[in-house]
């Protein structure tokens, strides 16, 4: 049985959103997102920066970069309006290094965000992530929560999970059932590529010393990200995070016109590298969002304009946003306004 769904008017009256100050700057409010190394990566932030400005996103990026991030592509970064801050890497404790793939440890590093306290609400989206509809509602979720999309088990790199051993899948709970002699199911799990969260002094201090004494896990961040928010983890739909695998594992769940936020996770899919020649690429509907993501990546009306004004108070299109009760087996969830 579904949850009683509780309507919750986040918006004020007026319908605005106090963007920009001019004492103080920006709202305490921003996108980020996390690069690391000299490679190629830089394109898909690029991206995102003009596809953020393509829906009129009221709030910066910022972009959250390593230590070994060439000046090259810093200057990149910010000719593009990107708010570059250089964090030091994040290490899990020595021999705890064991990982579906090796890559994975460095994405420890995007603990550093909790610590960015000028901000009091951010939206984290992955560099292969692209922003089709505005997105800039979800700073009005109510505070106190993990925001994220529930991911998908059924990826092989799944594989050494009783989830995928089963075929249970979160993202369809009725197709294969829990085992009852299994125990209590798993508890939801998302996609550490997209998520709203609230920086703190107290959460970061506390996330650097429970990653000290968690031993390793395969998906690295991701799962010690689900754990230490399982309590406080409140799901949102899948526009706001339409990994491309789901095109194929559970097209069901998906109208493609009104999704908002597409991750190019899928192997062979980062724009920028795409050959079409990898499994699933060659099919029309990844064709289409690839062009998509070029198509702004090349568009020069959305490059960043020094001289541009300072926002002013933007006024949106505001719709009320539904929270569902949390009852002990059901999935609350906030529910995607209509792309339109």
């Amino acid at each position: 049985m579904a949850p009683p769904e509780i309507p919750v008017d986040i918006f004020t009256s007026s319908g605005k959103v106090s963007t920009f100050n001019n004492n103080t700057g920006y709202a305490r409010r921003a996108y980020v997102t996390f690069l690391a190394g000299n490679g190629d990566y830089v394109k898909g932030v690029v991206g995102l920066a003009k596809g953020l400005r393509k829906v009129k996103s009221a709030y910066p990026l910022v972009v959250a970069i390593l230590p070994d991030v060439p000046e090259e592509h810093r200057k990149i970064l910010r000719s593009q309006g990107c708010i570059v801050r250089e964090i030091e890497p994040v290490y899990p404790p020595e021999n705890q290094i064991e990982f579906a793939m090796a890559y994975y440890v460095i994405n420890y590093s995007k603990l550093r965000i909790w610590n960015f306290e000028e901000y009091s609400k951010m939206i984290y989206l992955d560099a292969d992530i692209q922003v089709y509809h505005n997105i800039d509602h979800l700073f009005d979720t109510p505070d106190g929560y993990f925001y994220a999309v529930m991911d998908c088990f059924c990826e092989k790199t799944w594989s050494h999970s009783p989830q995928y051993s089963i075929g249970y899948c979160q993202q369809c709970p009725d197709k294969v059932t829990w085992p009852a002699e299994m125990g209590s199911p798993p508890p939801l799990y998302f996609n550490a590529g997209m998520f709203v969260f609230e920086p703190s002094q107290l959460t970061y201090e506390n996330l650097l010393e429970t990653l000290r004494i968690t031993p390793p896990t395969p998906f690295a961040e991701q799962d010690f990200l689900n754990m230490f928010f399982q309590n406080i983890y409140k799901p949102i739909p899948l526009v706001y995070n339409l990994v491309l695998a789901m095109l194929w594992r559970h097209p069901e769940n998906i109208e493609l016109e009104k999704v908002r936020v597409v991750h190019y996770c899928a192997a062979g899919s980062k724009p920028w590298r795409y050959t079409g020649k990898e499994a699933n690429m060659d099919r029309e509907d990844i064709k289409t969002l690839v062009e998509k993501w070029w198509d702004i990546y090349n568009d020069a009306s959305l490059d960043f304009k020094p001289n541009d004004p300072a926002p002013e108070e933007e006024t949106f299109s505001r719709t009320t946003v539904k929270v569902s009760m949390l009852e002990p087996t059901a999935i609350s969830y906030i529910p995607a306004p209509s792309a339109a």
